[in-house]
């Protein structure tokens, strides 16, 4: 009988301790526990007392209530690749990152099924909608732009509804098409240029001044000139070069140029002197001297002789003396049909 009796007592510690373990929770610091009696957490409308549990050791009644924990850490969730198209008609895939929370487990648990995956869908369609309605220098450029008007969004769907905070969503990458990137790079390189044109410019443009300026200091005094002269003489002999070169002052080719410009008015405005008669004719008789000179060589031998008309061929000669006072005018010679008493020179050429 009393072997019975314990046997009883054992068993009934055993559902006593059963009991006791189905009945005592502890709930976790970062969680909270929702308790449902009966499979409800509000009555009337409102929230039933009890039915949110503190972090730390609770218990509840086996069998009439159910304790679910929700976590209240802030949870990372990456947001697939999105491809879309911006508003200036290019094609990006873009991705992100949600950071959130749960600030009313009631909601989380009560008013969405999986709070985890309707946030990420959300995420999605809101990711879409934004790369849609913004450029491509606002994506590139305006992160935190984009940043804000993405949180506010997704935001507005899932705190009031559902009772999660969105503290921050962040884009990661946008990813550009290869044409696009070499058109941006050529783009980028142009600028570049542009920028180095005109700081050169500009340096040139100073550098202009300051010489302008010393060579109105140095305009001032001659021997200013003078010693810049011999000073880059003494800095191209420095390299120990085989060749100097001289540079010679611009004054000096206009000082020149001058005295060419004021020689050629003098003779303009001087009267040539044309010479007379007599000299040209004794310059003419020289320069015939000089071609008969030049034009009858030497004689070698008595065959070189030309026939002398009149002398070697009498009958010929006399022929020709009719033919010439037959022809000419009367009283011309048989010789030249001239007037008689009248010379003729020869002409001048």
């Amino acid at each position: 009988m009393e072997a019975i009796i314990l046997i009883v007592l054992l068993g009934i510690a055993v559902v006593g301790l059963m009991v006791a373990g189905s009945a005592i929770r502890v709930v976790q610091q970062f969680e909270h526990g929702i308790v449902f009696r009966f499979g409800q957490v509000q009555r009337g409308g409102q929230l039933r007392p009890g039915a949110v549990r503190a972090p730390g050791l609770t218990a509840i009644v086996p069998v009439v209530e159910r304790m679910q924990k929700v976590s209240r850490q802030t949870i990372t969730m990456d947001v697939p690749a999105q491809e879309g198209i911006t508003e200036d008609n290019v094609s990006v895939r873009v991705d992100a990152v949600v950071y959130f929370r749960v600030i009313d487990p009631v909601k989380a648990i009560v008013n969405v099924q999986n709070y985890g995956y309707a946030v990420s869908q959300v995420a999605q369609t809101s990711l879409r909608s934004v790369i849609g309605q913004a450029d491509m220098q606002e994506l590139l450029g305006e992160r935190q732009k984009i940043n804000a008007k993405l949180r506010s969004i997704i935001d507005e769907i899932t705190q009031d509804p559902w009772g999660i905070l969105i503290e921050r969503v962040e884009i990661k990458d946008v990813s550009l098409p290869e044409g696009m990137k070499r058109s941006m790079a050529r783009q980028a390189e142009a600028e570049r240029e542009r920028r180095a044109r005109i700081i050169a410019a500009d340096g040139e443009f100073q550098a202009s001044k300051r010489l302008a300026a010393a060579a109105e200091i140095m305009s001032q005094d001659p021997a200013a000139l003078q010693l810049r002269l011999l000073q880059t003489v003494v800095d191209v002999s420095a390299e120990k070069n085989s060749t100097l070169i001289m540079p010679l002052p611009v004054e000096v080719l206009r000082f020149f140029d001058k005295m060419t410009s004021d020689a050629k008015k003098t003779v303009e405005e001087e009267p040539r002197e044309k010479p007379d008669l007599g000299e040209r004719l004794a310059k003419a008789e020289q320069e015939l001297a000089k071609a008969a000179e030049a034009s009858s060589p030497a004689l070698e031998s008595p065959e070189d002789v030309p026939p002398v008309i009149g002398l070697d061929e009498p009958g010929r000669a006399r022929t020709e003396g009719r033919q010439g006072v037959a022809g000419g005018e009367p009283g011309a010679t048989p010789a030249t049909g001239a007037p008689e008493g009248e010379r003729r020179d020869p002409p001048l050429d």
